[in-house]
């Protein structure tokens, strides 16, 4: 199905890894249009709840692919930020879940692919940074807005104008990734995750990465306006029923929507 990804569905979790190990899974184009691919049949696979992200090798992505990128003209530059983007935008706003299981190296677009993910869980092997001004360049996936969201505007500024490496538990400390764990630990403890995710509603989990991505583009008021609105699907879902009642009868819920 895919030349530079492996993509399997497993118990309604969708595993998808970046496969160029010989080049640190760095992205070129053909990379770029597999991901979007990839994200967009788990957007539309009903049988699929959570995706995992994660790489192939000693890197999770180590980055653009330079020697691709180092002949382009700047309309082809152009057009393969745009590209990019459009690859992250899409991750970050499918209805489901995405988890990055961060294996290994995450610099310049493999940073920008990690924060695109709903939540990011690091190898102790990890390594993040955004090298771009290194090569004359910035982060042309996303990184100059998703970073300073994550981590602060200072440390974000920080990051962007020293290109400095940072390891899994300086990321862990600044908000970057939400748990560090040992290496052979990293699948299970992303599985578990989705696991528990999946054991909620999903009209709820919609909701909720539909609230939060919009609302913190938004002023606090409108966003908690947006929130109410948001709010609206699950009251009035079979699951709302379900969850409050087996609440009460202290039980486990059966959630029915998808």
């Amino acid at each position: 199905m895919f030349q530079h990804l492996i993509y399997e569905v497993k118990d309604g979790i969708a595993y998808i890894t970046v496969n160029r190990p010989k080049s640190l899974n760095a992205l070129n184009i053909e990379v770029l249009d597999e991901l979007y691919e990839a994200f967009t049949t788990v957007n539309q696979d009903p049988k699929v709840r959570v995706a995992i992200l994660t790489g192939e090798g000693k890197a999770f992505v180590a980055g653009a692919d330079i020697s691709e990128m180092v002949s382009l003209s700047t309309l082809e530059g152009r057009a393969m930020m745009i590209k990019g983007q459009n690859v992250m935008n899409l991750i970050e706003h499918i209805d489901k879940p995405v988890i990055g299981a961060i294996n290994g190296f995450a610099l310049g677009g493999g940073c920008e692919l990690a924060m695109a993910c709903d939540i990011r869980i690091a190898s102790e092997k990890a390594k993040f940074g955004q090298p771009e001004v290194n090569l004359g360049i910035i982060p042309g996936f996303g990184g100059t807005q998703r970073l300073p969201r994550l981590v602060g505007k200072g440390m974000g500024k920080y990051l962007l104008m020293t290109a400095e490496m940072i390891d899994a538990q300086e990321a862990y400390r600044i908000g970057l990734v939400e748990k560090v764990v040992p290496e052979e630990e990293l699948m299970g403890t992303a599985e578990k995750i989705a696991k528990t995710i999946m054991s909620k509603a999903p009209i709820a989990v919609r909701a909720v990465k539909l609230a939060v991505n919009t609302g913190i583009a938004l002023d606090v008021k409108t966003g908690v306006a947006f929130e109410g609105e948001a709010s609206v699907g699950p009251f009035s879902s079979e699951d709302r029923t379900e969850g409050m009642t087996a609440f009460l009868e202290k039980r486990p819920a059966a959630f029915r929507n998808k």
